[in-house]
């Protein structure tokens, strides 16, 4: 364990080189990594969206494409095509560019739902199905959408199907004025990420991922995310609750948060410390709690305050 929390504390701080002052983001993008999930990166344009992709690509020596979403996108862009060789008599297959193993799929909501949907297998099952014949992408494999929540004009909303397939859904937000200043100077003379050098493998994250699988989850533990999740389902305040796959987001999250923190055991602050990126976009909140400027991320807060919080026995866990 302590090698994979010193790979993972050394991705980190390479990706910091290029994004200042942004830990947090940082640290929830690779919990996703290493959970085997994607990310939705909703902020406005100019906070470092694609460097943050770019730079944890390089930090692990993984391929890397980005995929413009715009209304001229199709899905065979996307997952890729068969093509008639006249030499073989045969159609052969001509991967798209969703066959490596970091996605950028810049400005999500401008495609057509048609292209959106596209990603909905590859998110899922790893694999795309091209004229009947299905295609596994590399692994590590991740998806970072990214999406402007201000300019609405020309956009197609992510159904919500789309939206529980990201594990998280994170922020950027605008850096302080110290960070602004620090990024400035650094791209005074030359861009850090041209010499950003990998400090990671694939090979590394993948038995980082098999790692996460194996820590510890108290059964009160269990039952205690599946009463948060069971709450979302009744709240008043939200007319729909999060599906089964955040409970087993939240479980996994939390897992990963366990190991990135040198633990090969969770704990309720696990939980807790995942709680809004994973589940606030998986509910709706009803418009009239919406009028009163009641968000997801509040009720979830109001949920955990309310819930008996399990006490474990930790030394059973070692």
């Amino acid at each position: 364990m302590g090698d994979s929390v010193k790979i993972l504390r050394k991705i980190v701080e390479n990706v910091e080189k290029v994004i200042a002052g942004k830990r947090e983001t940082i640290e929830l993008t690779l919990i996703c990594l290493i959970c085997n999930g994607h990310v939705l990166i909703e902020d406005v344009p100019g906070v470092g969206k694609t460097s943050l992709v770019s730079a944890l690509a390089k930090s692990m020596d993984a391929s890397f494409k980005r995929i413009q979403f715009n209304p001229d996108l199709l899905p065979s862009d996307v997952t890729g095509f068969s093509m008639y060789n006249p030499k073989t008599g045969e159609f052969e297959y001509r991967p798209g560019s969703i066959m490596c193993n970091i996605v950028l799929a810049d400005e999500i909501n401008r495609s057509s739902p048609r292209t959106q949907s596209s990603l909905l297998e590859v998110m899922e099952e790893y694999q795309v199905t091209v004229d009947g014949v299905t295609h596994e992408v590399p692994r590590p494999f991740m998806v970072l959408a990214t999406q402007n929540p201000i300019e609405s004009y020309g956009t197609y909303p992510l159904p919500e199907a789309q939206l529980d397939r990201f594990f998280m859904k994170v922020t950027i937000g605008y850096p302080s004025p110290d960070d602004e200043k620090k990024i400035v100077k650094r791209f005074k003379i030359t861009n850090p990420m041209d010499t950003l050098t990998p400090v990671a493998t694939t090979s590394d994250i993948l038995a980082i991922q098999e790692e996460v699988r194996r820590v510890h989850v108290d059964d009160s533990l269990m039952e205690y995310i599946v009463n948060i999740i069971t709450e979302t389902r009744n709240h008043s305040d939200i007319l729909l609750g999060s599906s089964p796959r955040g409970s087993l987001y939240l479980s996994r999250a939390a897992q990963a948060w366990a190991l990135y923190n040198g633990r090969n055991y969770i704990i309720p602050e696990d939980i807790r410390k995942m709680l809004v990126p994973v589940l606030a976009h998986r509910i709706i909140v009803k418009q009239e709690a919406r009028l009163k400027k009641i968000t997801a991320s509040d009720i979830l807060e109001s949920i955990v305050k309310k819930l008996r919080v399990p006490v474990v026995d930790y030394n059973v866990a070692k």
